[in-house]
């Protein structure tokens, strides 16, 4: 996790992300607020046991959306770091070598991968944000939209051994720019909003695909802008699956979706409204998960 040193509304990025929203108070209450909100999710994802490895932004050059780092870079168990074509020109100075190398000394790295030249072709695949990974069973699920491009995802599945499924989907009348906003993947339970897909055909592939490995709980499109599908599983020290979300998340839920989720997961929520109206990002766009093998 990235903890923000100018955390912001970004121009660029509001283009074509409905979520965000233009801020009332001044930078330095967006700041200020946002970093009391980053502290402490973080505080409260170490109490419930998570292993968080938190790495300072720098300050220069500015960089408001740095607190999103799984947009930039993925971490993988065949020690494997990649990096990703980014649609914002302010966002690309988000990528940088030294918060891997600070990685490298805890954790084994054989291989790195660097997809960024698709940027020249205006091409991009924003991480974790464009695709959401089954990586027990390496199947990678992928919204088409202008920040996700098809040719791109199908070479990234290509090179990393997973088998595409890819989809177009629309939530408040917009399509859906990251596929991480409106589907989640655990163990044993997928989080979808299959109404956000207009197409019947791509509806009936993408349930398919997910039923097959996972009990799915559907969502609908107005949680999908409470960030009800911006969530992940993460496990803690205990071996114990949790499912982390934002406050403004579970505020959505229905009592017979919480209860469907904790048959498979303990829900985890932290409060991050600054975060998630500035930013137009929510839990699971704050953490990059690090799937390398450890060292010692």
């Amino acid at each position: 996790m990235i903890r923000p040193s100018a955390f912001g509304y970004n121009v660029e990025t509001a283009a074509n992300n409905v979520f965000q929203h233009i801020p009332k108070a001044d930078e330095d209450v967006i700041q200020s607020n946002a970093v009391r909100e980053f502290d402490a999710f973080v505080a409260l994802l170490r109490s419930e046991g998570v292993d968080v490895e938190v790495i300072q932004d720098t300050s220069s050059p500015v960089k408001p959306d740095a607190i999103f780092p799984n947009n930039w870079v993925s971490f993988h168990d065949d020690a494997t770091v990649v990096t990703y074509p980014m649609f914002s020109k302010m966002r690309r100075q988000e990528r940088r070598e030294d918060v891997i190398n600070q990685l490298v000394s805890r954790f084994h790295v054989n291989l790195s991968i660097q997809f960024e030249s698709f940027e020249e072709g205006d091409k991009y695949l924003e991480g974790t944000g464009s695709m959401v990974l089954d990586r027990a069973h390496k199947v990678a699920y992928a919204c088409i939209s202008g920040r996700t491009d098809l040719v791109v995802f199908r070479e990234w599945c290509e090179r990393m051994g997973y088998r595409p499924v890819s989809f177009h989907a629309i939530s408040n009348g917009q399509p859906i720019y990251h596929t991480n906003v409106m589907m989640a993947i655990g163990t044993k339970i997928a989080v979808v909003c299959l109404d956000c897909l207009p197409d019947a055909k791509e509806k009936l592939l993408l349930k398919a695909s997910l039923g097959k490995h996972h009990h799915i709980v559907e969502i609908t499109d107005a949680q999908v802008q409470s960030f009800a599908g911006n969530m992940l599983a993460l496990q803690n020290q205990n071996g114990e699956e949790l499912m982390v979300m934002s406050a403004s998340a579970l505020k959505s839920l229905t009592d017979e979706q919480k209860k469907t989720i904790e048959q498979y997961c303990r829900i985890v929520a932290a409060p991050i409204p600054t975060i998630e109206d500035v930013g137009g990002g929510s839990a699971r766009c704050m953490i990059a998960e690090i799937f390398l093998p450890p060292k010692g």
